[in-house]
């Protein structure tokens, strides 16, 4: 029980006030976040840091680059970077509620700045219908929310014969939205996965040939990413280990490689092959409780 209030004690020199000297009460950890209660006296609390509640946490973008002539707008992050890292969202519910949700990623560097946030645009039918075969339009925002890519895969009957040129999966990029810079094809092959990375007129430019064992259990799976000719090597997609989350298939990491001087264009195509690889291959829809 609180007692009788005391008698008035006024501030000594120098707490003008009675703030103390150099005290803001305008500055966020220097007052209370608690609501006074229904007591005579309410609670008070001295200035310090103090937790507050449902405070987002802060993104840290990687510093705006200056626009360049002879690049697509928004690319010019991918310009100054040789390695990016894709860090798909953790969706608890989607385990719990068996229901497929729209794919999220966060693209950081290698100083863990943020560089792009991709989203999935897909209807709730389509997603859960076809789960990892389903169509999909993924769009990647730059820090002001713009959309400076678009990637769209067509939905591909993988019912017929593997082999045929009409069941093989596609994504289409596009820089800016509506301009088409390229294309990642997929093409059939018994031991391993084989993409090949074209440019806007569906010329092969690049290669892309995974492991022989694409689910790998304990250890990275490399895509390697190599020159027309199949020998020359230029850059790699890995999708890192991350023990049990890797093996649930919720929560992909992938890292990828590309030279600094790569055309900023086939640097972005190279992004784009990583989310085909992911839908083809990591991505596990949740299992639905048998009856």
């Amino acid at each position: 029980m609180p007692g009788p209030p005391g008698a008035s004690v006024f501030p000594p020199a120098g707490y003008p006030r009675g703030l103390p000297m150099g005290y803001n009460p305008q500055q966020p950890s220097a007052f209370s976040y608690c609501q006074p209660t229904s007591s005579t006296h309410p609670i008070q609390y001295q200035p310090g840091n103090y937790p507050v509640p449902n405070k987002p946490a802060s993104i840290i973008w990687m510093p705006g680059p200056t626009l360049m002539a002879d690049c697509p707008p928004g690319l010019e992050y991918l310009k100054q970077l040789d390695n990016i890292h894709v860090l798909q969202h953790f969706e608890p519910l989607e385990m719990i509620t068996h229901f497929e949700t729209n794919n999220k990623y966060d693209i950081k560097n290698n100083l863990d700045q943020m560089v792009y946030i991709v989203t999935e645009d897909t209807d709730d039918f389509t997603r859960n219908a076809y789960r990892t075969l389903r169509p999909f339009v993924l769009r990647v925002s730059d820090f002001m929310g713009r959309e400076i890519m678009t990637m769209q895969r067509p939905f591909r009957c993988t019912c017929c014969c593997f082999c045929c040129p009409s069941t093989r999966q596609e994504l289409e990029v596009q820089c800016p939205p509506g301009i088409t810079i390229g294309f990642v094809m997929d093409h059939w092959n018994l031991c391993r996965a084989v993409y090949s990375i074209q440019n806007e007129k569906k010329e092969n430019v690049l290669s892309v040939r995974g492991p022989c064992s694409t689910y790998g259990c304990g250890s990275d799976s490399v895509f390697e990413v190599k020159a027309i000719d199949g020998v020359s090597n230029i850059g790699s997609i890995i999708r890192k280990w991350n023990g049990l989350i890797s093996a649930m298939g919720h929560a992909d990491h992938f890292d990828i490689h590309f030279p600094l001087d790569l055309d900023v264009k086939m640097k972005a195509m190279i992004f784009g092959a990583c989310f085909l690889i992911d839908f083809m291959y990591f991505e596990r829809s949740p299992q639905r409780s048998s009856r």
